[in-house]
């Protein structure tokens, strides 16, 4: 009997389950989704699954002391938005499995931050824009509800995040049932008023 491959604890594991999960969701959208309105204001799903991309990118560069060779503003996904997602995807898995990933700082657009504040705040844009395609594709049954639970225990034990409810990174709490599904509710902390 063949045994599925364990998983690294901690951050680096969660990211490894962000990707997979991201991933599925990216699998789903069909051509005509792309241009899906989603509850990242102003962005349809083939740019919010851009962005997700090109971060994945340069996050693994930055992790890898390389140049990703292109901004965050380019277009990463060409005529194939999945397999750039799925590229992009191994890429970032390798970086962040690097022995000394969590070790050092990394240079990014908020700055040079710990590795692992670095590895929670790249966590939180692979769940977040994962849960953003999902229900933008009505697909909210693909979200891994316990990752986004998971998620929203960080960023409480890491004090919130007012210091970035700004426009372009997250808007005020939206007020939501404390018993709506995890993915719901993790939208409505990061600002996504989205019905």
């Amino acid at each position: 009997m063949e045994t599925a491959p364990t998983r690294p604890a901690g951050v680096i594991g969660q990211i490894d389950r962000a990707l997979d999960a991201t991933g599925q969701i990216v699998e789903a959208v069909g051509d005509a989704q792309l241009a899906a309105a989603t509850p990242c204001r102003e962005w349809d799903v083939r740019a919010v699954l851009n962005h997700t991309v090109s971060g994945m990118h340069l996050f693994a560069a930055a992790l890898s002391g390389m140049d990703a060779g292109a901004g965050h503003e380019d277009d990463w996904l060409g005529s194939d938005a999945q397999g750039a997602f799925a590229a992009a995807a191994e890429i970032d898995r390798a970086a962040w499995h690097r022995p000394d990933a969590l070790d050092g700082t990394v240079d990014i657009a908020l700055g040079a931050l710990p590795g692992q504040y670095a590895a929670a705040v790249h966590l939180t844009e692979l769940v977040v824009h994962g849960v953003d395609i999902a229900v933008a594709i009505e697909r909210p049954d693909l979200a891994d509800d316990q990752l986004c639970a998971e998620l929203l225990a960080i960023m409480a034990d890491q004090g919130g995040i007012d210091a970035f409810r700004k426009p372009g990174m997250f808007d005020a709490e939206v007020e939501i049932s404390a018993d709506a599904p995890a993915h719901r509710r993790l939208l409505a902390y990061v600002g996504r008023d989205w019905n």
